[in-house]
């Protein structure tokens, strides 16, 4: 019986080992399958699987790992401080910290990893074992890269962000073209609020400036060509149309759908800007004529027509006589008013089909195209002088008279291009000036050696100082009062050893125009007062020396002090010096000049007006100023005494100088019969060649002793001018 029994409890205890071992067996597959399905998980999902004991500050991790032929699953140990980036650490700490005393239901963390790949991670865990007093022993979860899902945030921000702070309008539209979403700018710009637009079409901004056809092939060519680019006009809320650029382009949508994002900027301002540039470029902004630059255009364009059709063009160039005379004396303004007013005038004597162009200054071209002969030109060059007999009216209270100088050059004559019929045409208008303006000059070749000659002239004008070739000559003036000759004028003579004896009205122009004026002027200067020194110390003491004075001169800051240097260095007494500046000088600058003026007179110095009644002041202005002496332009006392006009004014001129306490002298007299006039009006000096013609000094020093010696009755012939 005790065999049996033991016989059966081995039986049972095989039998209960093979159930257990059956059972482990199972367990063990259950294990195997389900740490099987953990690692598939893992390795899909790209988690790891974590867990960490807060005791000891410890951590494990679970991850996959590829073998060539096998997923493998591998445990790990961690330590925080070394595996997370340093400034990372202190913050995962505290969040698990704040975890694990309640304060957050759960944890999460985004941090750096360290090594040669540093990584973004996201860190997501609960507490998986706690003890009897409810403190946690243990946390696990799961660990993501997020590296790429952090870039991918970052750029959405920024992106965001660029849209918010971008000046051109953005909206995304929808397949409709109903607006999904618009950016700041497109509410600043268009002046609708976003949820004005969100959900209606885009047909709301449509403008008047293009129909709806417009707008409906546009959005085809988008659809079909998933982006456009152009220009077009919209509508704002409040109804103003701008013009703008858009830049349209389709993207797909999350779920496929074609969404059609759009760029837009406002370009009203900068197309007006272009269009006010383009003007600029082209166009005089006083006068609104065609500039340099449109000029030559037209002129090429016509030159290719009237070669195609063997036609002809006139190119007549203009320029104002004594324009500049008028600008210093009425100002500026008043210049600029003229200017325009020329233009109008210019366009209506010419019409509207013909080309009128301002070149600079009071410069002035005219294109005539389709013209038959040269006299036709000639015809257009009378009409235009004829159409300036009447006066202009640029202010309020002033008639002014201009008269043009014309030269006209002829297409194919006289040049093949623009250049040529221009250069041409401007040769022909100086030449029109030298024979004695308000006249017209139709282009010759001789004119070109002319043009030729006043170059070689202007060249060697910068050497007439080195090589001594200037010189002075005298012209007395007789005080008719007292009969003897009270004064001279000093008269600047150039002789050329290449060019021989060259006119001052050929030469003094050049050395204006070149600024030689200022060395030659201070030249004359000292020449005279040295001059005049001389025949002082000679026993001729009452007598003064008139020296002419330029713009160029005037306007320099330091000439009163050019003039007191002179005076010190001859040792000629300010006195015995006169200063002749013409009307046109004095107009320019009044209240500066005036200032020159005042300084001159406190060193003594006496002023006169040259040429007065050939400019536009007046003797009321002049009494304002410290001048001693009016000198009667020669044109008006060679009418006298026949002309009862010219006598008139004469008689009237001295009379008014006489009121304001000015010497009054008159040039250019001629004969006895001008002289006794002018004497019988009380004039009190006279000048010209009735009583001599310019001398070298050693001739009117011998005058002047002859004069004192015999008296007017037994003045001798003028001798022969140097």
């Amino acid at each position: 019986m005790l065999a049996l029994g033991i016989a059966l409890a081995a039986c049972a205890l095989f039998v209960h080992t093979r159930l257990r071992l059956r059972r482990m067996r199972a367990d063990m597959d259950i294990l195997r399958e389900r740490t099987e399905r953990l690692k598939m998980a893992l390795w899909a999902s790209g988690e790891r699987y974590w867990e960490y004991d807060p005791a000891t500050h410890t951590a494990r991790v679970l991850e996959t790992e590829t073998a060539p032929a096998a997923i493998l699953l591998q445990e790990r140990q961690i330590a925080l401080d070394t595996s997370l980036h340093p400034d990372d650490v202190d913050i995962a700490l505290q969040r698990l910290a704040d975890y694990l005393a309640g304060r957050v239901r759960t944890f999460e963390c985004d941090m750096r990893t360290t090594g040669d790949d540093p990584r973004w991670i996201r860190l997501r865990g609960r507490a998986i074992e706690v003890d009897a007093a409810q403190q946690v022993r243990k946390v696990a979860g799961t660990v993501v890269d997020v590296t790429r899902l952090r870039r991918e945030d970052r750029d959405r921000r920024i992106a965001a962000e660029v849209l918010r702070s971008m000046n051109e309008a953005v909206s995304v539209v929808d397949a409709g073209f109903d607006f999904v979403t618009v950016n700041p700018a497109f509410s600043r710009i268009t002046g609708f609020a976003a949820e004005d637009v969100i959900g209606r079409n885009a047909r709301m901004l449509d403008s008047r400036q293009h129909d709806a056809a417009f707008y409906d092939h546009i959005r085809r060519e988008l659809v079909r060509n998933r982006r456009w680019s152009g220009e077009m006009w919209q509508r704002r809320n409040d109804g103003e149309e701008f013009l703008c650029a858009i830049e349209a382009a389709a993207v797909a949508s999350d779920d496929g759908a074609p969404l059609y994002v759009t760029v837009l900027n406002d370009i009203t301002q900068q197309k007006r800007a272009e269009q006010e540039l383009r003007y600029l470029a082209s166009f005089d902004t006083l006068t609104d004529l065609p500039n340099r630059a449109l000029l030559s255009e037209r002129l090429s364009r016509a030159i290719v027509r009237a070669r195609r059709e063997r036609g002809r063009i006139a190119v007549l160039f203009l320029d104002l006589d004594r324009f500049k005379d008028i600008n210093d004396s009425f100002g500026h303004a008043t210049g600029d008013r003229l200017l325009r007013a020329v233009a109008r005038r210019l366009q209506e004597t010419v019409g509207p089909h013909q080309t009128v162009a301002r070149l600079s200054g009071d410069e002035f071209t005219i294109v005539l195209e389709n013209i038959e002969t040269a006299q036709d030109a000639e015809q257009v060059a009378r009409d235009i002088i004829a159409a300036f007999e009447a006066p202009l009216l640029p202010d309020r209270g002033h008639e002014i008279k201009m008269s043009p100088s014309i030269g006209i050059s002829l297409y194919p004559e006289h040049g093949q291009t623009p250049t040529e019929l221009l250069k041409r045409a401007d040769t022909a208008m100086y030449q029109a000036k030298n024979a004695g303006r308000r006249t017209f000059m139709r282009y010759d070749e001789v004119m070109d050696a002319s043009t030729r000659e006043r170059a070689l002239l202007s060249n060697a004008l910068r050497k007439v100082l080195d090589r001594g070739e200037l010189r002075l000559a005298f012209q007395p003036r007789l005080d008719l009062a007292r009969s003897r000759i009270g004064g001279v004028e000093a008269l600047l003579r150039w002789h050329s050893d290449e060019h021989g004896e060259i006119a001052p009205d050929d030469f003094i122009p050049l050395a204006e125009e070149s600024g030689l004026i200022l060395e030659i002027g201070d030249w004359v200067l000292r020449e005279a007062c040295r001059v005049m020194q001389r025949w002082r110390q000679q026993g001729i003491s009452d007598l003064r020396v008139s020296v002419n004075v330029s713009m160029l001169q005037l306007n320099r800051g330091d000439f009163p002090d050019v003039v007191r240097h002179v005076l010190e260095d001859t040792g000629m007494p300010a006195s015995a010096l006169e200063l002749e500046l013409t009307e046109s000088v004095l107009m320019a600058d009044a209240e500066q000049n005036a200032r020159h003026l005042r300084a001159l007179r406190a060193l003594g110095v006496s002023l006169a007006i040259d040429d007065f009644g050939t400019g536009y002041s007046s003797l009321a202005y002049l009494r304002r100023l410290p001048i001693q002496t009016i000198k009667i332009d020669k044109s008006f006392v060679d009418g006298v005494p026949e002309n009862a006009e010219d006598a008139a004014i004469a008689g009237t001129v001295i009379s008014m100088g006489h009121s304001l306490g000015l010497k009054v002298v008159a040039e250019g007299v001629e004969n006895e019969a001008q002289a006794t006039f002018l004497a019988e009006q009380q004039c009190d000096e006279v000048q010209g060649f009735w009583l001599s013609p310019p001398l070298d000094a050693q001739a009117t020093l011998a005058l002047i002793r002859h004069w004192a010696a015999t008296g007017p009755a037994a003045r001798p012939a003028p001798p022969l001018p140097p």
